[in-house]
């Protein structure tokens, strides 16, 4: 019997939301594209989303701007399930938005607007505490580390979920335009690698920080710290491949045709999640865990054959009838 919902585990996300402007034709610069269409995103807001699609139970935790993009993004959090306590608006800074090119293989560039954006100003006293440490897992990216005050509200809200029992999830999610330089990014990024007990990072992030150009077992393994019980690297259309502390491993990919790769991480992780707040003893046990991965690539399979994150976040029953027709 499933549990049902107020049993089931809940995951907080914590992190920015924002507004991406995706161009209405793929394949051009920012200058030559003709118009753009307002997609919400922000890889932690995403990954909350694409957990209470598949039936879970998440709340969000940041800051957004006093503005109708920062209420209208709020509103879509709600309607798709998400707990929004833990939202706080900021009256001085706007929403942050991000100009998004199309790539003509569907994938991205990015243009921010963020001097500061609201997501930034995130104090520690404004944190909700009570949701934090009621968090089964509590995850988060590395935007949020950039620049004070928000970077001691995440390594408060850290801190607390830790201190309460909560597995924490980190996706690093690079995005290198929006810091200072690359040194600094790879820095601030491993500043807080040893305490999450679930890594995923992309085959470029992997790249990223460990300098090398070798995506294989001995380059991810460097990454590996005592406390970790799971750590992911994401390759795209080949799959992932996967570390635990008495096993490794890969999953074969799903082809799909893609149109948008965003999300598709985000969609990965938000399955990983939902099923180990269900159930963290699959972190132990290789046959299950496959089995959850297989489950986590088709929903990043399917979140690629539509445009934009958060309209192609799959529901549970889309990702079975996918499943079923492999």
């Amino acid at each position: 019997m499933a549990a049902s919902n107020s049993e089931k585990g809940l995951i907080v996300s914590f992190g920015e939301m924002l507004i991406d402007f995706v161009p209405t034709e793929s394949g051009v610069s920012l200058a030559e594209a003709p118009g753009f269409l307002k997609a919400p995103g922000g890889a932690p807001a995403n990954v909350a989303i694409a957990v209470s699609r598949l039936g879970g139970r998440s709340a969000f935790v940041g800051k957004l701007g006093d503005d109708e993009f920062g209420h209208m993004l709020a509103g879509i959090l709600r309607e798709n399930g998400v707990a929004d306590q833990g939202i706080n608006f900021d009256t001085g800074a706007r929403t942050a938005l991000a100009f998004v090119t199309l790539r003509a293989d569907g994938d991205r560039e990015f243009m921010f607007y963020r001097n500061p954006s609201a997501d930034m100003l995130l104090r520690p006293d404004e944190l909700d505490l009570d949701l934090i440490r009621s968090a089964k897992v509590f995850h988060y990216g590395s935007i949020s580390l950039i620049v004070e005050p928000c970077r001691s509200a995440h390594l408060k809200a850290m801190e607390v979920a830790k201190e309460a029992g909560a597995i924490l999830s980190y996706d690093p999610n690079l995005r290198e335009p929006l810091w200072p330089s690359n040194e600094e990014a790879k820095t601030q990024i491993m500043s807080i690698w040893d305490k999450a007990e679930i890594i995923k990072v992309s085959d470029v992030e992997l790249e990223f920080l460990t300098g090398s150009n070798k995506i294989d077992d001995e380059t991810a393994m460097s990454l590996w710290h005592p406390n970790l019980k799971l750590l992911l690297v994401t390759l795209g259309e080949k799959g992932c491949r996967y570390y635990a502390k008495t096993f490794r491993g890969s999953v074969d990919p799903f082809h799909v045709k893609a149109v948008d790769t965003t999300g598709a991480g985000d969609s990965f992780v938000g399955a990983l999640l939902n099923k180990i707040a269900e159930d963290q003893s699959i972190l132990e046990d290789e046959e299950r865990l496959r089995k959850v991965l297989r489950f986590a690539n088709a929903c990043g399979a399917i979140t690629t054959t539509k445009k934009g994150a958060i309209p192609a976040l799959p529901t549970d029953a889309e990702v079975h009838s996918f499943l079923e027709g492999k």
